[in-house]
């Protein structure tokens, strides 16, 4: 999630971080496991199976189907984006509205954009790119946080791309900030997005897991060619539509999908992490203000059409079929928000509404995949990672895109697999955009406290 309108660009279970919904019933929770289990062995991420990833050099290549499943991470191209002194990211940051702290934020950063070997929603090679964001430090062994990022709908405004720092820092501005703190930080652009070719599979959690893995084992590889190696434990956080890759990224991890990786710690921030039953239906009954409750809906039928087959046309579900054009990866801020409709009922037909408010078939299979990223157990893979990680799980006080039932539903997922992950309140007035900047503020201090996830 995470839509931004703009171009410019006790134990209670709560935990309120410095300066109510029930839960899905465990036979839903139990198939919408299965059911990501077996999207992300089908994608290559736990193991047998595993596409084979594209050998050409040439990033808006068509990928070779015959290139092997050792390819899948391999760098294309590594390109130098920025050289920033300590002082340049706070400027940077403080411009953008998140923390600055110089307690926190020592150290330059030089940033690259990587594109890389993965592959697609159905198992087929391609390329996609990221933003690798180094801390300018003589330190040879560094330890990783996986950002991923929230919802953008324009592939310029992915956080390799969003490279007019001066304009706009905010997809940069995690990156940057866990770089300046020391950290390796990697931020996938997801499919479609940045560089890579193709439309962007919104909400697809098996593919922003593969981008995301696969950018861990190029970051591993370059990193090797400036004699830098990388700690296995990752830190993973992520934002909105990140939270939830964030969390699918977590249990590919503790599966043991990469001998060399495992999860150090998981820190997701404003996830909707239960779509089927907590935030579609926020969507829908007009909960989430316009343009965000409009644009959500409709991004959801649309990418997921695109690989589930919703629906033959958009006539059939969008009351201006026009809708359907907003979402080709070059329309964002004000540009999009004019093409949206007034209101849910201005944007679905009949049959369109009938299916948002009620999925059946492949939407309702589709969506269980989407929503079991808290309920997934570790596969018998490689074999997974035994001992229990840190987790806590981020909310704004005042999100009404992101309903807080979402990190409940998570939270009560989780404890059912013996898994402690208290909520982090972020303050009573900071909204679902301001749960990114005060998220990543609180999040990177988790990281680096003693006895915490290091």
């Amino acid at each position: 999630m995470a839509l931004r309108p703009h171009d410019t660009r006790s134990r209670d279970e709560t935990i309120t971080a410095p300066r109510s919904a029930p839960g899905r019933s465990p036979q839903r929770r139990t198939t919408a496991a299965l059911a990501l289990a077996l999207a992300l062995t089908a994608a290559g991420v736990l193991g047998g199976g595993a596409a084979p990833a594209t050998a050409s050099s040439d990033a808006a290549a068509s990928p070779s189907p015959t290139a092997g499943a050792a390819d899948r991470g391999g760098v294309v191209t590594a390109e130098r984006l920025n050289v920033l002194s300590a002082a340049q990211v706070r400027a940077v940051l403080t411009a953008a509205e998140f923390d600055a702290d110089p307690a926190i934020l020592r150290s330059g950063v030089v940033s690259y954009r990587l594109v890389y070997r993965t592959i697609d929603p159905h198992g087929l090679p391609t390329t996609a790119s990221g933003l690798l964001a180094l801390p300018a430090t003589d330190t040879r062994r560094l330890r990783v946080v996986s950002y991923t990022h929230g919802t953008e709908t324009a592939r310029a405004d992915a956080p390799s791309t969003a490279t007019d720092l001066a304009a706009d820092g905010w997809g940069q501005a995690p990156a940057l900030t866990y770089a300046a703190a020391g950290f390796a930080a990697v931020a996938p652009d997801y499919l479609g997005l940045g560089v890579g070719p193709g439309l962007h599979p919104w909400m697809d959690v098996p593919s922003e897991v593969t981008a995301s893995f696969d950018l861990l084992r190029a970051t591993r590889l370059f990193l090797a060619t400036q004699g830098r190696t990388v700690d296995p434990r990752v830190l993973v956080t992520g934002f909105s539509q990140g939270a939830s890759a964030a969390t699918g990224l977590a249990t590919a991890l503790r599966s043991g999908a990469d001998p060399a990786l495992r999860l150090g710690a998981l820190a997701p921030v404003s996830g909707a992490y239960d779509l089927r039953s907590v935030e579609l239906p926020a969507l829908l009954d007009g909960q989430v203000e316009w343009p965000y409750g409009v644009g959500y809906t409709a991004y959801l039928l649309v990418a997921f059409n695109r690989l589930h087959h919703l629906y033959d046309t958009p006539a059939e579900v969008f009351r201006d079929p026009s809708v359907e054009a907003l979402f080709d990866g070059e329309h964002s801020g004000e540009r999009f928000v004019a093409g949206l409709p007034a209101s849910i009922d201005a944007l679905l037909t009949p049959h369109g509404a009938e299916l948002a408010h009620h999925p059946r078939g492949r939407f309702a299979a589709a969506l269980a995949v989407a929503d079991a990223t808290c309920s997934t157990l570790p596969g018998p893979q490689s074999p997974p990672q035994p001992v229990p990680v840190p987790v806590r799980l981020y909310v704004g006080g005042a999100d009404t895109q992101v309903p807080r039932a979402n990190s409940e539903h998570c939270r009560t997922a989780l404890r059912g697999h013996g898994i402690d992950a208290p909520i982090v309140d972020l303050g009573a007035g900071v909204d679902h955009l301001g749960s990114n900047r005060a998220g990543t503020a609180a999040v990177v201090r988790w990281f680096l406290t003693p006895g915490g996830p290091r």
